[in-house]
């Protein structure tokens, strides 16, 4: 095949990832064929327009297995004895185990990379799959020993057909990474948010923009995760007893603050302060938009009604005044149609922003 042009994939596997990955495909006139053990979900991922069910007549240009990383291996494995395309890949959120499975199964790993889109979102499924999934984010590729140049070439092409930002790495360095940015935050959302399951109602009530913001992930599917932290729960569990012996330390700060003796308030401060201020620091190094360096923003509070196309018409408004709007954050309020939406936006430009919204009625 010619190494800079994708004429046709298959995807199996037709959940969010795979139908995203689909989607995007087929918005660059790719050629693609879906397939999936649930019949169902591809007769709705071909409905939105992410491909045919029908089976390619010949081996296709790349292969996307977007199963959950303990089935890699083995679905690498049969389309490969079948023939099915001249290159593999994966999107599964977990490298080594599948890499290991390929290599234990005699897969033809010359003809694979494992990767992995950095994106996805709390539901699963065919119907919460967009083409726009990938825009903008990291796609890690994990080459096996021996990946050709082509296949590589191939997996390069994928990820910019999908708007995505390549990043090479080891599988093993992934999972560690991964580990630390995704899977050790789900663990720490999910048991933040189980020690609100049996508080009072009165208490969740008070519940703000900082705890939904903290325990947003843990709304994700347990099936997938269980899936997820299986593939990589050795690492999983370093970090969370790493967490274990901070949060030891914290405790003891704050029993310290708890006493009646000065010094040991004072003593206790200090341990508590040290550890927020290393909490500032560490969350300051997290970039505002994927792939660029943080960057600092002025923010503009808007209240904003419950109605159609307010968000819209906020975003017009600002569009007239000649500001680009960076990053958003909405705020809902505690039974009332309305909210208030965050708007940041390039240094110097808040009060710009500020005073053409006023002219237009927003407060």
């Amino acid at each position: 095949m010619d190494a800079a042009v994708m004429h046709s994939a298959l995807v199996i596997g037709t959940g969010l990832m795979g139908t995203s990955v689909a989607l995007a495909l087929r918005a660059r006139s790719v050629t693609v064929h879906l397939r999936d053990v649930d019949v169902a979900a591809v007769r709705t991922a071909a409905s939105l327009g992410a491909g045919t069910p029908q089976a390619p007549a010949g081996a296709v240009d790349l292969a996307i297995v977007a199963v959950p990383p303990p089935l890699v291996g083995r679905v690498l494995a049969d389309v490969q004895a079948e023939g099915v395309a001249r290159h593999y890949t994966d999107v599964a959120s977990v490298k080594a185990e599948p890499q290991n499975d390929a290599v234990a199964l005699n897969c033809d790993t010359s003809r694979y990379i494992g990767g992995h889109p950095m994106a996805g979102a709390s539901r699963s499924g065919p119907l919460t799959a967009r083409g726009a999934l990938f825009e903008g984010r990291m796609w890690v590729l994990t080459p096996t020993a021996d990946t050709t140049t082509e296949t590589l070439n191939v997996a390069l092409e994928l990820v910019a057909l999908c708007g995505a930002v390549p990043v090479l790495m080891e599988a093993s360095a992934h999972d560690r990474a991964v580990a630390l940015v995704s899977h050790a935050p789900h663990v720490v959302a999910s048991l933040v948010a189980m020690g609100l399951e049996k508080a009072e109602e009165r208490a969740v009530s008070l519940a703000g923009s900082g705890l939904r913001d903290l325990t947003r992930i843990a709304e994700a599917d347990p099936r997938l995760w269980l899936d997820i932290l299986s593939a990589n729960a050795g690492i999983v569990a370093d970090l969370l007893e790493e967490l274990g012996s901070d949060l030891e330390q914290m405790i003891l700060g704050l029993r310290a603050m708890a006493a009646t003796d000065e010094a040991k308030r004072g003593s206790g401060a200090e341990i508590v302060e040290g550890m927020l201020r290393r909490g500032v620091a560490g969350r300051a190094r997290i970039s505002g938009k994927h792939g660029i360096q943080p960057e600092r923003f002025e923010v503009v509070t808007v209240t904003i009604g419950d109605q159609p196309g307010e968000l819209a018409r906020l975003f017009t408004d600002a569009d007239r005044a000649g500001v680009n709007v960076e990053d958003i954050r909405i705020e809902h309020a505690t039974g009332q149609l309305a909210g208030m939406v965050h708007i940041s936006v390039g240094q110097g430009l808040a009060d710009r922003l500020k005073h053409a919204l006023q002219a237009r009625g927003w407060r």
